[in-house]
Formats: structure tokens, sequence, C-alpha cells
């Protein structure tokens, strides 16, 4: 089986092609035929060595989410699944299943369906994005009629936020450069306001108060938190512990909590 993998930290000139031992669906297992993988932010990091050990002299795989079709179903695995339905699931690379490989063997309840309206390759970004976006919503709290602020707004995770907080009653107030503004709307922002780094302020000329929570996107810490009202909620995506300023309850959010 093909792959892709490194031996090394560097950048995308590492990537090579490498050969995989065949895998087989085991007991509650299905084995994916992978079609599309997307690539994240974290999938670079892993990459140049930020997160992981990359001296083992194995291939190291990246890539973590992936869409593909179900070609093998272990024995006495009880699902509603059949051969040839497409899915899409998230793994974690430093179990040694990375994504970016021909074929991959899952536990049957970390697979779901594709959904219908999208392609293969549009629903391969979803697992890692949708899920944090959900993530960071749970953990904020928020409940219908308050306000949220979305930073990096345009991107996957930012959009999702965007959606999602639409869809549970929440004003949302997202940022977004000039190129991006309509996109942004139409995403369902109550607000666009421009990005940059005085995020803080431009939300606050929109809610004087503050926001009720925010989901940090674009990774502006410091520089973000100052749109949060006292006793308000802050999602961040980079491990950002916060300053325990004014109350503010901090989040972090990470989609390895959802792994077994």
């Amino acid at each position: 089986m093909r792959a892709i993998g490194v031996l090394e930290a560097g950048g995308p000139e590492v990537l090579q092609i490498v050969e995989l031992p065949e895998v087989h669906a085991g007991r509650n297992e299905l084995r994916i035929r992978i079609k599309a993988v997307a690539v994240n932010p974290v999938d670079t990091m892993l990459r140049v060595g930020k997160k992981f050990d990359l001296t083992n002299p194995e291939p190291f795989i990246v890539g973590m989410d992936l869409a593909g079709q179900i070609d093998e179903i272990g024995p006495d695995t009880k699902t509603d699944f059949e051969i040839g339905d497409s899915v899409i699931a998230m793994t974690l690379p430093r179990k040694g299943l990375g994504s970016y490989r021909e074929n991959i063997v899952l536990p049957v309840d970390a697979v779901s369906r594709a959904p219908k309206t999208a392609s293969l390759v549009e629903a391969s970004t979803l697992p890692m994005n949708g899920l944090t976006a959900r993530q960071s919503l749970d953990q904020l709290g928020l409940t219908a009629g308050q306000t949220i602020g979305v930073t990096g707004a345009a991107g996957c995770y930012g959009g999702y936020v965007v959606q999602l907080a639409k869809a549970a009653g929440l004003r949302v107030i997202a940022d977004s450069s000039a190129e991006d503004k309509k996109l942004v709307t139409d995403l369902g922002a109550d607000v666009v306001v421009p990005r940059g780094d005085d995020i803080s302020r431009q939300i606050r000329n929109v809610v004087p108060e503050g926001v009720d929570g925010l989901a940090d996107g674009s990774v502006q810490n410091e520089l973000s938190v100052g749109a949060v009202r006292e006793g308000g909620s802050f999602a961040s995506v980079r491990y950002w512990a916060g300053t325990g300023e004014r109350d503010i309850r901090f989040h972090r959010t990470s989609v390895s909590d959802y792994f077994q």
C-alpha cells in the first residue's frame, strides 16, 4: 500500500511516497479506501516536527482528515454501513494512522457517513474543523440571544463556528478582510468587522460591553481577548491558557479529546 510520509522534519520537499503493509479490518472495524484528505495547519506543524518526535526510523504518515468509501467490513462487526458507502473520519498520526495513505482501518464508531450534498473532496474538510467548531461552542456555553465573536471567520474552523452559532440562535460578530466580507456575511455573520491587530477595538465598537464569548480562530490571543466581557468565555485552538483577567473563562479546544 502506498502512503505519503516523512523520514525527517522539513518543508513540503520532505514528503515522499512510501510503501506500507496492506491492512485488513478486524472485529468492529472498517477499512476505508481513501479518496481525499484535507491539509490543515496541524498537518504542516507535524511535518516540520513541532508537535511530535520524527526521529523514529519508520516513515511518519501525516494527515488527520479523510473521506473515502468502505471496501471491507471486519468479521462480527455490527453496523449499518455497507461496502461502497461514502464516509468521513478523522485519525491521529501519533498512533501511526496518518490519513495520507491508500487504505486505513478504523473502529466502526470512529466513522461517519459523508454528506450526500458534498463531493468527497469537500467532505474531507469537515471532520477536524467541524468537530473543533462544535467543541468550541460547547465549551463557550452560550445560549440563544447571546453574542459571540469569531476571529478567522473566513477559514474552515471560523466558518463552521459562524454557521453553528447562527443555528444556535446566537448573534455573531465576525472578522474578515475586505475580500472575504461577502463570504463571511453569507455564512451568517450579523456584523462583519475588519480583521487585524485592533480586533478587540473593532468588536467593542459594535458591542461596547464586550461579547459573551469568543472563538479565536485566528489565534490572536492577547489581541482578541479584550473583546470579551467580564465573566465571559474564550475558546483557544492553540493551547493558550489565557491571562486570568476579568474572570474570563479560558478553554483549550482540541479535537484529540474525541479520540479513544
